[in-house]
């Protein structure tokens, strides 16, 4: 067994890709109060806002590191269809992003609901309309996602129990994104940071 330390101040995830080459047989939707609301053109603020209640628990950053041309760039793109997930209230407390931009082929870009709606169901309906507009593309043949290591400790399983076969995993490395100011540095408490600092006063 071999050990790679990862350098202080980086974070590591062992990334997993699962597909979906057939389109799932038909099935009852599952119940939810919440409903979707196709975001057309969300301004950079206001898609940064949700993402960031969605997904600082589990250290996503990946969108906040561009700044608003790169952003809007993509979730302006025609082929990337985006809707929030409202509550009864009318209020956004969940992301869909499905992009489309490679022929033939879906992937699920971003997929989840702020942390107070989760382990109550509401993923099973937010996943069967996502498959569902996914395949409702003539020229799809692929639906495929990615999950890594640092989201929800349920997030592998329920995309297997969902239909995916995992084809691809990878270890990646990155800036701990707490350290540079992307996500409050009092985010992800059960996700430890470590720099130099901290590994030598562990040493004292």
């Amino acid at each position: 067994m071999a050990f790679s330390p990862i350098a202080h101040g980086e974070l590591g995830a062992i990334v997993t890709s699962l597909e979906m080459t057939n389109r799932p047989p038909l099935r009852a939707l599952p119940a939810s109060e919440l409903r979707l609301e196709r975001w057309q053109a969300p301004t950079a603020d206001a898609y940064r806002t949700l993402y960031r209640r969605i997904g600082e628990p589990w250290l996503w950053f990946s969108r906040l590191a561009l700044d608003d041309a790169d952003l809007l760039h993509i979730i302006h793109d025609p082929a990337v269809r985006i809707w929030a997930v409202l509550d009864r209230r009318g209020i956004e407390v969940g992301i869909l992003e499905l992009d489309f931009r490679e022929a033939g082929q879906c992937e699920i870009a971003f997929f989840g609901l702020v942390p107070e709606l989760t382990g109550k169901g509401h993923g099973k309906w937010l996943m069967a309309m996502a498959l569902q507009m996914g395949w409702a593309e003539a020229d799809v043949q692929r639906m495929w996602v990615h999950t890594c290591t640092l989201d929800g400790p349920y997030a592998l399983a329920f995309y297997q129990r969902s239909g995916f076969i995992a084809y691809q995993r990878q270890l990646e490395t990155f800036p701990d994104p707490r350290l540079n100011g992307l996500i409050p540095r009092d985010a992800a408490p059960h996700i430890p940071i470590i720099t130099a600092v901290s590994a030598q006063k562990a040493d004292d």
